[in-house]
């Protein structure tokens, strides 16, 4: 039986993937900042996280934050796995991370660099934006009376269960490197991504496309962030929202 480790794994990712794991009878210690008996802030590292990884064989790193010092935390993460003898290391990356010059995805490359130098077994799979971080960017962008979206922009959700299945195969698996991309299966514009979380969620709102400026602004419109030749993904943005919020009118009850 293997022993893995997965972290961030009270999140929307690490918690499937840490269950699929179990699922498939293998011993499974979550690592977050609040999760004891692993609770340990990767940024700091230490002897706690010495312990997580005594005894581990594979490391499914999801734990990640825009707020900064992922690299940080991807360089603690390594020098103790490497100390424990960690025979593999998995790690979840965005599509998009060495094409879009956002801080964040340059950040999730730089942990990629890390993973890759590591003298660990690696392997590292890219993914689309999950549909509940699509959500979470329409509720915002819908709150105000006239909801001001970016014009020409568009994007490729993906359910983020298809990415913990992937995810979790690979675990299992030996050291692949870098895999192919997991995309979801529609590349749709912004603006039908918001029309249809408006009418899932029962809401009225004045649409209105702006262009943006900037390098990041037109990486986004090239498509640097998109995976069209991986729509692998099977379940639609409109699936998604059917079961999350009901539908229509029912939807303002979600």
């Amino acid at each position: 039986m293997t022993t893995f480790l997965v972290t961030g794994g009270t999140g929307t990712l690490g918690r499937l993937v840490a269950e699929r794991l179990r699922e498939g009878g293998h011993e499974v210690r979550v690592l977050s900042r609040h999760s004891k008996p692993y609770a340990v802030d990767l940024r700091e590292g230490g002897g706690a996280l010495d312990t997580a990884l005594d005894g581990v064989d594979t490391v499914v790193h999801c734990a990640t934050t825009p707020r900064g010092g992922d690299e940080r935390a991807a360089t603690n993460l390594v020098a103790a796995a490497r100390r424990a003898g960690v025979a593999h290391l998995v790690y979840i990356s965005i599509v998009g991370v060495d094409r879009v010059p956002l801080g964040y995805y340059r950040s999730k490359l730089a942990v990629e660099r890390l993973v890759e130098q590591s003298g660990l077994g690696w392997t590292v799979l890219r993914a689309t934006q999950f549909h509940d971080l699509v959500v979470q960017v329409l509720q915002a962008l819908t709150r105000p009376p006239v909801a001001v979206l970016p014009a020409h922009a568009e994007d490729q959700p993906v359910e983020v269960a298809e990415v913990a299945d992937r995810l979790a195969g690979l675990a299992v698996g030996a050291p692949a490197g870098r895999v192919a991309d997991v995309g979801g299966p529609e590349v749709r514009t912004f603006e039908s991504l918001a029309r249809a979380y408006l009418e899932a969620t029962g809401r009225r709102r004045r649409v209105v496309r702006v262009p943006l400026a900037g390098k990041t602004y037109r990486a986004f419109r090239a498509g640097g962030h998109l995976a069209p030749g991986r729509a692998v993904g099977t379940r639609t943005f409109e699936e998604y929202l059917t079961e999350r919020f009901g539908g229509g009118e029912g939807g303002r009850r979600g």
